[in-house]
This record gives structure tokens, C-alpha cells and sequence, in this order.
């Protein structure tokens, strides 16, 4: 037999590797998670954490949408990376970091921009925004709605964020600008990433999802956590 596993060996080394998720909603719901399909525009702070507690969630397969390579500036809130990464391909690195942390998603990388990405017409059951950008972000917009897909908005700035499960709403309702993002400080783009992560695992597992809500968080001047959420208006 040497090192392959016969097909027993793998239920049961998947069951051992999901034992949590599994006490948590069953072994039916952790194997549907295996025929969903996702992609995750944008390869950067938000984009590798989605990467990282989506694949490690049994999703079966995930494409990552980037264009850039790696900068020494981006590896501090960018955990998919690491010193040494300088130049490579984003979407190629957290490719194969996620295939190698776990074994039951199949990952593609799509080194491009999104209109790239739109061009394959690739099927998936929804859609995460991971870039830094609005004028991006209105065009994930209209490519989910014209493929009648949702899409799980995130965006980071110091330490701020803001989170939202679009479906009927547009993000039209946004003043679109080629506004950059200030500084930001590594721990709210993870926080904002595991709140969109968590919305997205709801929703791919068939939970309820409290959808077309933007959330907003932020710290106030005495260091309290601050949450608002707002109705987005609807067509």
C-alpha cells in the first residue's frame, strides 16, 4: 500500500481533519461544502485570509483573482506571504499555500484583472470582493448581478471596516471614487476578512445570512469597539 491511503483511510483523515466543523453542523452539511465553488477577487490582506479560513473550511474549489506580485510593504497584514516572496505572483503563492495547509480544495490562480476573470465565465456560488479599490468594487457589482450571483463586500482603512452581504442591493448606493485607502494596522484586515469569511461559510453551508446590511466597525477615540449597521437600499 507504501504511503497512499485507501479510500477508508480518507474518510477518516477528512472526519479527523473536520472533526469541529462537524460537531458543529454534521457530516451531510461539511461534504455539500465540498461541491461549492467561490472566488476571491483580489489576493492582497483581505484576499489571504478569505483564502486561508475558506480552504481550511472545506470549500472544494476557490479561484483567486490578482495581477500583482509581491511588495516587501505588503507582507506585514498580507499573511499569505512571507520575506523572500518579493516579485512572485500573488494568486500563484496563495495557490499553493492553501493546497498545501489543505488537501481537499482544489485552488486555481488567475493572474489578471477582474474583467480577465469575467471573460472564462466561470460558474461559482458566490463571489468575495478582496480589493483596495471602488471603481473594482462597482465592477464586481455588475458582474454579480449579471450573473445573478451574491457577493460578500470588505474594505479596511486604519482601523476601520466595512462588511457587507450584498444580493438585491447594488453598490451604486457608494459614491464611486479612485480614493486609495490611508494606513492600515494588519489586525482589522483580518478581523474584516473572518467577518466576511464567516458570512460566506453561512451562506455555502445553508444558514441564515442577514444580507444586504452594511456593517461598520471601528474603534472611537477611548479604544471601544464600535459596530453600526445599515439598511442598503434595494432596487
Amino acid at each position: 500500500m507504501g504511503m497512499e491511503k485507501t479510500s477508508s483511510q480518507k474518510r477518516a483523515f477528512v472526519k479527523e481533519y473536520f472533526h469541529r466543523q462537524i460537531e458543529l453542523w454534521g457530516e451531510k452539511t461539511q461534504q455539500n461544502l465540498q461541491s461549492k465553488r467561490v472566488v476571491i477577487i483580489g489576493c492582497g490582506g483581505l484576499g489571504s485570509s478569505l483564502a486561508f479560513a475558506l480552504g481550511s473550511s472545506g470549500i472544494g474549489e476557490i479561484h483567486v483573482v490578482d495581477f500583482d506580485t509581491v511588495s516587501v510593504h505588503n507582507i506585514h497584514r498580507q499573511i499569505a506571504f512571507k520575506v523572500g516572496d518579493e516579485g512572485k505572483y500573488k494568486a500563484d503563492i496563495v495557490k499553493e499555500v492553501i493546497e498545501n495547509r489543505c488537501p481537499f480544495v482544489k485552488v486555481s490562480s488567475h493572474i489578471g484583472r477582474l474583467e480577465a476573470f469575467t471573460c472564462k465565465d466561470i460558474e461559482v456560488d458566490l463571489i468575495l470582493d478582496a480589493t483596495d479599490n471602488l471603481p473594482t468594487r462597482a465592477l464586481i457589482d455588475e458582474y454579480a448581478k449579471a450573473k445573478n450571483t451574491p457577493w460578500v463586500y470588505g474594505s479596511v482603512e486604519a482601523f476601520n471596516g466595512q462588511v457587507c452581504f450584498f444580493d438585491k442591493s447594488s453598490f451604486s448606493a457608494f459614491k464611486v471614487t479612485d480614493k486609495k485607502p490611508a494606513g492600515i494596522a494588519a489586525p482589522i484586515v483580518m478581523h474584516i476578512a473572518s467577518l466576511q469569511a464567516n458570512l460566506a461559510l453561512r451562506y455555502l453551508a445553508g444558514l441564515s445570512v442577514k444580507k444586504d446590511w452594511l456593517y461598520y466597525l471601528y474603534f472611537n477615540d477611548e479604544g471601544e469597539l464600535i459596530t453600526q449597521k445599515f439598511g442598503m437600499p434595494k432596487p
